[in-house]
């Protein structure tokens, strides 16, 4: 088949990988003029370990995992240390790798295969299908005929709000948003513990790994009306939040993130839909279902769903194809989604009494 893959990250990627090497001829396209691979490390886990060797990636995925089992600690505002940041330890497992999201996108691009093609600068504005096919309007003002689109453009999918209706009719709100940039200044690990500072209903923190550094924030919020594609908006936002707070590092990681060409900013939100697929249109990874940042399921969900999608279409009956890649998928993402829980209320207690229990309640469980 003639395929279309809206987006280039994890899932898009993923999709041209696991279609390509079956023979259909793909087409990419991504709105950035890159690939875009900022963020914080992501998770390889459970069953998509599996999918990964079976794409021939687990060798360069072990190869470059990333072992952070000594996270962080949470500090005051002088930076000394309140309680240890109790998150999991991978270092040891087979069964939960962590890796660079620049690295797995690197490892995807090189395992595409050479029929796929990849256009930057260009999105999705218009879909016509007529059941036989897909025409297709872009951005850039040319149109072209496939037999399949896959609409891996993320939390904000344009290919879902174009075939499935607005957004706000499948996002599920969690209470709050993330910002990720880089911080040259701190890059490297100069062998203290990652610090994370709260006040209430937000945290800014700083994650190192390898030779790179990263401001990372979280705030809560109701969910915000903004443009999300003006990066100047989502700037301000940022730093509206965290205004007027002096204290600890906050000031040089808002600057940080103010400079930050390439800022990572969203909410953390889920996408529930009764179904990820109409006509010729398929939906993958966080257009689909998103389980938000807060599970770190994201990456797995958009390894096993991509090749489920790849192997039920070799029947060649897309919607009995389309009804099997669901079926199939659908247990991982309800346990991904339900993963989330009361995880904010850790990292983001609302109040100083909430943030004060919440680091005498570590303290006591680490003796």
């Amino acid at each position: 088949m003639k395929v279309l893959v809206s987006g280039a990250g994890v899932a898009g990627l993923s999709a041209a990988v696991n279609l390509g090497v079956r023979g259909h001829d793909v087409t990419v396209i991504e709105r950035s003029s890159h690939f875009r691979v900022n963020g914080s490390p992501i998770d390889v886990r459970g069953d998509a370990i599996g999918i990964a060797d079976k794409m021939g990636l687990l060798g360069g995925i072990r190869d470059q995992r990333l072992r952070m089992s000594e996270l962080g600690v949470f500090v005051d505002a002088d930076g000394s240390v309140l309680a240890p940041l109790p998150l999991r330890e991978t270092s040891d497992s087979d069964e939960d790798i962590e890796i660079a999201r620049e690295d797995l996108a690197n490892l995807l691009v090189e395992a595409l295969p050479a029929t796929a093609t990849v256009r930057f600068r260009d999105s999705v504005v218009e879909l016509t299908d007529d059941g036989e096919g897909v025409d297709v309007r872009f951005l850039s003002g040319g149109a072209e005929r496939f037999d399949l689109v896959v609409g891996a453009d993320g939390l904000h999918s344009a290919v879902r709000r174009l075939v499935f209706g607005p957004e706000a009719r499948f996002t599920r709100h969690l209470g709050c948003y993330a910002a990720i940039a880089d911080l040259p200044g701190a890059a490297g690990d100069d062998g203290q513990p990652n610090p994370a500072y709260n006040f209430p209903g937000h945290l800014a923190s700083i994650m190192r790994y390898r030779d790179r550094a990263l401001a990372v924030f979280l705030f809560r919020s109701d969910p915000i009306d903004y443009d999300h594609h003006d990066l100047d908006a989502q700037k301000k936002i940022l730093a509206d939040a965290f205004a007027g707070h002096d204290e600890w590092r906050i000031p040089e990681l808002v600057a940080a993130a103010t400079a930050d060409p390439e800022l990572y900013f969203d909410s953390a939100s889920q996408i529930h839909m009764p179904a990820w697929h109409r006509g010729r249109v398929v939906l993958v990874g966080d257009a689909a279902h998103a389980a938000s940042g807060l599970s770190g399921r994201g990456t797995s969900l958009a390894l096993l769903g991509t090749y489920f999608l790849a192997e039920e279409l070799d029947e060649g009956d897309l919607t009995a194809g389309f009804e099997r890649y669901e079926a199939r998928l659908r247990p991982y993402v309800r346990k991904g989604q339900a993963t989330v829980g009361s995880g904010a209320d850790l990292v983001l207690p609302a109040t100083w009494a909430a943030i004060e229990a919440r680091n005498e309640r570590i303290r006591a469980a680490a003796g």
